[in-house]
């Protein structure tokens, strides 16, 4: 995207923000109708869903939300190539793109951005934006990393040439890396990638090099270079710390506020939907981008319709985060839709600590990456300071031999990666692995022995 035009789209989008509750649910629906009747005008699996559920194009234009069927990641995978809208994407394509080509930001047949879904087993799901789609939630994210900035101040800032490190997973075509990749590209900044597997050793020689003055990632890898950093074994001037990809709760942004002297921006987003939404005051909530999406609960399912992405409509998808919304109050300052409860899904990290008191650590999605034929789900359980266990799910007809040893070969290349070689882990099979009966989810990491009732 040409920097000039970025700076003025830009100015256009932040105006959002200063526009009434009124105005935006207006904006929201004209957008909403304008995507409704394009994906039903230009995909075949919806124009089949919509008239199934009495949706002509007559009345598309009036018919309530709550009308639409609904969709799930089930859904799209089995109806991929019917779903998008464009006749040159197509399922198998991606697939083979995905796993036979270097893993970079170039766009699938020069203009699909493709984000490979983090599931962690079974087949990968893709969500793919075109260009437009792309640059639209590039800006997004761009608003959200300079929330409460002025254009003027943005300007400044970005005078000053900043100093991007960006510190998640980023050896894979996750929505995270690659849209902050670009990001960082488009307002001209200097960029530094760590990824969670490398080892602490290499992130402090590169970041004492590299000398950030801002922080993207992971609030829990954030918050190791927070300690690295009272330890005295890191010193850098950061000013703006962006926290995404997990929730960031009330403690850790205050740890990470003092420690960094910094505003802390939390930001949302998922792989169907980049740019969802942000928060910076914990008592505000998390602010919804209502003009960039629409966010639907019902019978406690979150459903989300994105209003940007024209080549892959997703209409009344289900997401599997649990959140409550509430609308923009009276005396608040935007009049976005706030949204308050648990926001996606949160791990502990497994650290480990050889004979010699060296620690490194072990992020939980540096191992969802897992897809064997057979293998259903899994959990981590740290049993020692030097050892854990693996959980492992598996279907009926499944060999467990085989599956053993595929878990044996990627769990030591993974090991091997972060100099974690001593570190002995075992695998044992269950029946099932059950749900976290506080969240609903599976928990990836388990860290007390007693943990093990989640397993059948």
């Amino acid at each position: 995207m040409n920097y000039l035009k970025l700076l003025w789209d830009l100015y256009g989008l932040k105006h959002n923000t200063k526009k009434t509750v009124l105005q935006i649910q207006r904006l929201q629906e004209t957008k909403l109708r304008k995507i409704l009747f394009y994906a039903y005008t230009h995909s075949k699996y919806y124009h089949r869903t919509f008239s199934q559920a009495g949706i002509t194009e007559e009345n598309i234009h009036y018919v309530p939300l709550s009308s639409f069927p609904t969709i799930d990641k089930s859904t799209l995978l089995q109806n991929f190539d019917e779903l998008v809208t464009v006749p040159d994407l197509k399922q198998s394509e991606l697939y083979q793109f995905d796993t036979e080509n270097e893993i970079d930001r170039k766009p699938f047949k020069g203009k699909y951005h493709v984000v490979h879904s983090s599931g962690s087993t079974g087949k990968p799901g893709y969500f793919v934006y075109d260009e437009h789609a792309w640059n639209s939630m590039l800006l997004g994210i761009i608003r959200a990393a300079l929330w409460n900035m002025s254009m003027p101040q943005i300007l400044k800032f970005l005078m000053k040439g900043p100093r991007i490190v960006y510190i998640a997973a980023t050896d894979g075509r996750y929505g995270g890396a690659m849209a902050v990749g670009d990001g960082i590209d488009g307002v001209h900044a200097k960029q530094l990638y760590l990824d969670i597997k490398t080892p602490l050793t290499q992130w402090i020689q590169q970041i004492r090099k590299f000398k950030p003055n801002m922080i993207i990632g992971y609030p829990s890898a954030i918050k190791i270079l927070g300690e690295l950093v009272e330890s005295g074994e890191l010193q850098f001037n950061i000013l703006r710390v962006i926290s995404c990809g997990e929730p960031l709760g009330v403690s850790l942004r205050h740890y990470l506020k003092k420690v960094f002297q910094a505003e802390v921006i939390n930001f949302y987003g998922a792989s169907e939907s980049l740019c969802l939404g942000v928060e910076t005051d914990p008592a505000e909530g998390m602010l919804l981008f209502d003009d960039m999406n629409k966010i639907e609960i019902q019978d406690g399912n979150m459903y989300l319709t994105s209003l940007y992405n024209f080549a892959q409509p997703l209409i009344r998808y289900r997401i599997t985060d649990s959140l409550t919304l509430q609308t923009s109050q009276k005396n608040s300052f935007y009049p976005f839709t706030r949204a308050v409860g648990l926001l996606g899904r949160n791990e502990d990290i497994l650290w480990f600590e050889d004979d010699n008191k060296h620690r490194e650590f072990l992020h939980p999605l540096a191992v969802e990456g897992f897809c064997i034929e057979g293998l259903l789900d899994y959990q981590f359980l740290q049993i020692e300071r030097d050892a854990f266990e693996m959980i492992a799910e598996t279907s009926e007809t499944a060999s467990k031999s085989e599956i053993y040893h595929e878990i044996v070969n990627q769990m030591k290349k993974i090991l091997y990666e972060k100099n974690l070689t001593y570190v002995q882990f075992y695998i044992k099979f269950v029946d099932k692995i059950l749900s976290d009966p506080n969240t609903g989810k599976k928990r990836l990491i388990l860290k007390a022995k007693e943990e093990m009732e989640a397993a059948g």
